[in-house]
């Protein structure tokens, strides 16, 4: 009898419970009974007459513990077939600053803003393009700390490729070297190398010029990469994807690539554009990678339209 009342007292509070927190569904996920014969009490839900007429709180609290146990697991698929950390570190790029890259029959631009925070800062500090090989840079939208370390991978992959067989890595391979690292996050098997404990938080647009001609490429967290004509990426990446697919042409010319960036740069910028707060980057066959000087910005600048 002793045992048959504690049970009828576990399932009364067990429904008071439900009633009482009606509104609050993500609790249950973290409910579990202290009571003696609590096993008794969750195997009564189990049985087929119950599970018929199941709560609709438990459905919610198990949907919750699903939905949480997917949203840890880095490298586990949820039941729709998503990986939930990898469209989170997407959603970190859109909080980066816009970076564009523009290929043209003579070469790559590629231009950034730059988010001047104070005006103690020093411009010159904030690196947002920065050069991978003579004939290899990249632009970056999103946690910068994960760019360096993707950036630093890449220049010893293109390094190693130039030891090893005496040419320059095609940029392709480069951009296909940076995508094989985002990809190894998560819990590796015993004895494997280590790997990152989350996915990358940035974007590249990697610019180069090989054996092939010109070349643009966009590398996401996910592992992914497709080659451009032109690509936005950050927090404008939008107003200026759909500004490029308007003024963009085959016959496009390496100054005119530099005044398209500016200027697409220039709209779906919050402040007032100039030599300081944004960058440039070419990358051709005679002068290989370089980033513009302060002169050359406002030369650049200097050319765009006043409207």
């Amino acid at each position: 009898m002793a045992w048959h009342w504690s049970y009828c007292a576990a399932h009364v509070a067990l429904s008071l419970s439900f009633k009482k927190h009606d509104h609050v569904n993500s609790a249950y996920c973290l409910f579990q009974p202290q009571f003696p014969y609590s096993q008794h009490l969750v195997a009564s839900f189990d049985t087929p007459q119950h599970s018929a007429k199941s709560s609709p709180h438990t459905q919610t609290g198990n949907m919750f513990i699903a939905r949480s146990e997917y949203d840890r697991g880095i490298n586990t698929f949820s039941p729709e077939g998503r990986l939930f950390q990898v469209e989170y570190s997407l959603e970190a790029i859109k909080l980066g600053s816009t970076a564009i890259g523009v290929a043209t029959g003579e070469g790559v631009i590629l231009g950034v803003e730059k988010r001047v925070t104070s005006t103690l800062l020093e411009t010159s500090s904030v690196e947002k393009i920065v050069e991978i090989d003579r004939h290899i840079g990249c632009a970056m939208s999103g946690l910068q700390a994960d760019a360096r370390s993707m950036v630093e991978h890449a220049r010893v992959e293109s390094q190693n490729h130039a030891f090893n067989y005496n040419e320059p890595l095609r940029v392709e391979s480069c951009t296909q070297a940076i995508c094989d690292l985002a990809l190894r996050f998560g819990e590796g098997a015993e004895g494997e190398e280590s790997i990152m404990s989350r996915p990358f938080g940035v974007a590249l647009l990697i610019a180069g010029y090989d054996e092939d001609g010109p070349s643009l490429y966009h590398a996401e967290p996910s592992g992914t990469f497709y080659r451009y004509d032109a690509k936005a990426i950050g927090s404008g990446s939008e107003g200026a994807q759909a500004e490029l697919q308007n003024e963009f042409h085959k016959s496009l010319t390496l100054p005119e690539a530099e005044v398209l960036v500016l200027k697409t740069l220039k709209q779906v910028m919050e402040e007032k554009l100039d030599s300081k707060n944004v960058q440039l980057a070419s990358v051709t066959k005679d002068k290989g990678f370089r980033i513009y000087t302060d002169a050359e910005m406002e030369e650049v600048v200097g050319r765009l339209p006043t409207n």
